[in-house]
């Protein structure tokens, strides 16, 4: 787990230095848009744009309390809301950190499909906070499901939910490519963290 967590860290670093420098894997930003912008019409943007707003915080906040409310009735065990509250407080921070810290400009308003966004562009909080919380959820589900079919269908899920989501930004033009890589890296990162910190603790108890 700390070996996964660092090399995804590590992966972040050269993602955010790639921003910072303007090259490396930043180089694909306007090109990727630019192919984005071309498979658009009217109908895909309105749902695209539908979809796109489920990451927004009202509503992964109402999705996380319902989605975590359904694992505690299922499962009694205080520990998932513990899990869930310090994965996705982590990843606010992070984000508003990030946003903070480096400030990059979101695509031009010309490229992107209205309702526009106007903060700082990195990292993309939507794809960030969508994996992890997703991911977190899902990893609960896989500690403590007995069916193998419902944990595999559960990190599926979540692995889609959080590509689909970090795709919708770059489509809709409200971030660059490298914007949402880091949000997916970075996210998988504290996931890591947060998993192996709670494994350790999970063992530590049974041995009590």
């Amino acid at each position: 787990g700390a070996a996964v967590f660092v090399a995804l860290l590590a992966a972040s670093a050269a993602v955010y230095d790639a921003v910072a420098d303007s090259d490396g894997v930043s180089g694909l930003d306007q090109p990727v848009l630019q192919a984005m912008i071309a498979l658009r019409t009217p109908g895909n943007e309105y749902w695209v744009t539908a979809f796109t707003n489920l990451g927004d915080t009202p509503s992964m906040v109402v999705l996380t309390l319902v989605l975590t409310g359904l694992a505690l009735w299922r499962w009694r065990r205080r520990s998932i809301a513990v899990l869930v509250v310090v994965a996705s407080t982590g990843s606010l921070v992070f984000t508003a950190a990030g946003k903070a810290v480096v400030g990059r400009k979101r695509p031009p308003l010309a490229f992107a499909v209205p309702p526009y966004e106007y903060a700082p562009s990195f990292p993309s909080g939507h794809t960030l906070n969508s994996t992890v919380i997703s991911l977190t959820l899902a990893y609960v589900v896989v500690w403590l499901g007995r069916r193998w079919w419902i944990r595999g269908l559960s990190v599926l899920a979540a692995v889609c939910w959080s590509v689909a989501m970090g795709l919708s930004r770059v489509f809709l033009g409200h971030h660059w490519l490298t914007d949402v890589i880091f949000g997916w890296l970075f996210g998988l990162a504290w996931l890591a963290l947060v998993g192996t910190v709670h494994r350790i603790l999970v063992v530590l108890e049974r041995r009590e």
